[in-house]
């Protein structure tokens, strides 16, 4: 594969309106447009330990009662749906962001899952799951001795 280096910004292609690359590449780099053309969902870190699995939602922002998550078959569903009020404020926003309005994201379990010990909590922004694995599924370690 072949890496070829494009002209940097600084070098000015366009002879006939200069500040016309310049104003779509800024429009279309704005955040604020960007951000409505990809879908939200937060974003999520999946550790494994010896005895459980632990999955953290970063979904600042919300409350306990807020989070609905569904357990079927191997299948872990995390869902919010909050409705919007629509307040009217007198103040004048150059740019408004707050909006999580609803989400969800699901996750495939692996086998050796205890569906009964599967815990859940919510602080400071961070939905933390604890899924805990089968007593045959946690390996025993143990020293092997050299003879």
């Amino acid at each position: 594969m072949a890496l070829i280096k494009f002209p940097t910004k600084t070098l000015n292609t366009d002879g006939v309106n200069p500040y016309v690359n310049s104003f779509f590449d800024n429009f279309f780099n704005d955040s604020f447009v960007g951000d409505r053309l990809v879908t939200r969902v937060p974003a999520v870190n999946i550790a494994e330990t010896d005895k459980t699995f632990n999955i953290e939602l970063a979904a600042p922002g919300l409350q306990k009662s807020d989070f609905k998550i569904n357990v079927d078959k191997n299948l872990i569903t995390i869902s919010v749906e909050k409705k919007e009020e629509n307040n009217v404020e007198e103040k004048l926003y150059s740019k408004r962001e707050f909006s999580y309005t609803s989400f969800t994201r699901s996750f495939s379990l692996p086998d050796t899952v205890d569906y009964s010990n599967i815990t859940a909590s919510y602080e400071d922004g961070v939905l933390v799951l604890t899924v805990g694995k089968k007593e045959e599924s946690i390996v025993a370690k143990r020293l092997i001795e050299v003879k």
